[in-house]
């Protein structure tokens, strides 16, 4: 029998397995960018991960050129052809995944051993979509004349996709499905704050399609703003923050551009008196993705608790925090909850705590920054759970993206629908009930474009994920994704015999 040690924290392979090209990928190579350099910096350790190219205007030029020209071979690619082509890629997701996990636990924070589940959504958003690409067909619709008239479904052209820090190389690789496989040639641009594993993707991905096609751009906010203003970048689609989404909206009215946005949220969980306390519970605290450390879009960060139940889920609430999750190095496989993006990132989230406590919340869990010595460099937070929140409150308002639970105490549900629906977001939401009638109309009743009865979190490919009000335009991981990536031609034939 082996006595070898078990081998958890895996920081001494992150060097060795992040990408060695740290320029430009378009035209079918790595390029060197004409603008600056940029360090990336390890938000758990503090480590210096190296430097990444900041594209210039010039830089974006030349790469949205490259996927134009591919444009035309890549459309006429027969339907099949594409998807095999979507398919290999998830093949070699999943054949990378703990290294891709890897450069993501160092590079953004997240645990590595979580990471290592984005690779499997990433390949299943790809298989799902190349399962697709034959249902891009039109219609034959009758007319009253004798002509024979019917619809096609067209690519728009040069898609630009803009992805965010907490999940970098699964959006990275799970958004390139639905516009390519609808004939579209794609440029991601990855987040500022964690690009390195969309390099290594990108690494990886060198020989699977033709020039062009697919490219990748580095680079900050300004970088994504030329690329989306770009005449000949044909549609936009980002995940990120409400200002992200409204500034591309700005920038995509300019050219007429249609928009695919996913943004913030404040989401409400609301349990009814009736409901299993204990999935409640523990639903709520996975609701809330402290594994991400909150930094998530879909995080059910506002927790509505009937006042009969209150205490006694609260309770439990704490002691399952407590019990599974706390801070520790991203790159360790027994971490459950990882690092804040960076230092700007933690002191808005320690902020929005002293804020709540000076308006009269009280902190039940958390709050402050972990001792752990080993952990003193990277931006922590402990999993934080406020009581006594009202509805008013700025904490109960605004998304911190970060580990903060909001607790509030509801007794009359038109007062309680009030507070839900007041916020500006509008993404997802979870309700808790065994009676079906009030399940019914409770999900009827809010105002959120996902809802879950009895469960939070949990994503379902083919579902459509989306937001109402600022929480974002369209839907994502279905159809409607593929949809938005085409243009609806219509054709009219007169017969002359």
């Amino acid at each position: 029998m082996s006595t070898a040690p078990i081998e958890h924290d895996l920081s001494a392979l992150v060097a060795t397995n992040l990408p060695k090209q740290r320029g430009l990928y378009y035209n079918g190579a790595w390029q060197a960018a004409s603008g600056r350099s940029e360090r990336s910096y390890s938000p758990g350790s503090g480590e210096d991960l190296g430097t990444w190219s900041v594209a210039s205007e010039r830089d974006i030029d030349r790469a949205v050129a490259s996927a134009l020209r591919a444009f035309p071979a890549w459309r006429a690619t027969p339907p099949l052809e594409r998807a095999a082509k979507l398919r290999r890629v998830a093949e070699i997701i999943r054949a990378n995944a703990r290294e891709l996990a890897l450069i993501d636990a160092a590079d953004c924070g997240n645990p590595v051993r979580q990471m290592m589940d984005d690779a499997h959504v990433a390949a299943t958003q790809l298989e799902y979509f190349a399962g697709l690409v034959l249902e891009l067909k039109g219609e034959t619709i009758p007319t009253q004349n004798g002509s024979l008239d019917y619809t096609l479904r067209e690519p728009l052209g040069v898609v630009a996709r803009i992805t965010p820090f907490n999940h970098p190389f699964m959006f990275a690789a799970g958004k390139i499905a639905a516009p390519l496989a609808a004939g579209n040639t794609v440029i991601v641009k990855p987040p500022e704050q964690a690009p390195l594993s969309t390099l290594r993707l990108f690494e990886l991905l060198e020989d699977v399609f033709p020039t062009g096609v697919l490219n990748c751009v580095t680079g900050d906010r300004d970088t994504g703003a030329y690329l989306a203003a770009h005449s000949d970048v044909a549609a936009i689609a980002l995940i990120g923050s409400v200002t992200a989404g409204k500034s591309v909206m700005r920038t995509a009215a300019e050219g007429l551009k249609p928009v695919l946005l996913e943004l913030g949220g404040k989401n409400a969980m609301i349990v009814y008196p009736d409901a299993d306390i204990e999935a409640a519970a523990a639903s709520a605290v996975r609701g809330m993705n402290f594994t991400w450390c909150g930094q998530s879009c879909g995080s059910t960060s506002r927790l509505f608790l009937h006042e009969s139940i209150h205490d006694v889920v609260l309770d439990r609430i704490v002691e399952l925090t407590g019990s599974a999750h706390y801070p520790g190095l991203p790159t360790d496989l027994r971490t459950t909850m990882g690092a804040v993006i960076s230092g700007q990132q933690l002191d808005k989230a320690v902020m929005y705590i002293a804020g709540a406590v000076q308006e009269g919340a009280r902190v039940v869990f958390g709050g402050g920054r972990p001792r752990d010595p080993q952990l003193a460099k990277g931006f922590y937070l402990e999993p934080t759970i406020l009581a006594d929140v009202s509805p008013a409150m700025r904490i109960a308002r605004e998304e911190v993206f970060g580990p903060v639970l909001s607790v509030l105490r509801w007794s009359d549900e038109e007062e309680l629908f009030a507070a839900v629906n007041s916020v500006e977001y509008g993404l997802t939401a979870s309700i808790w009930t065994n009676r079906l009638q009030v399940a019914h109309a409770a999900a009827a009743r809010v105002e959120a474009g996902y809802v879950w009865i009895n469960n939070s979190s949990t994503h379902f490919i083919g579902a459509p994920f989306g937001g109402y009000k600022h929480s974002g335009m369209g839907r994502e991981e279905c159809k409607e994704e593929l949809l938005a990536f085409t243009q609806v031609k219509n054709v009219n034939i007169t017969f002359r015999c």
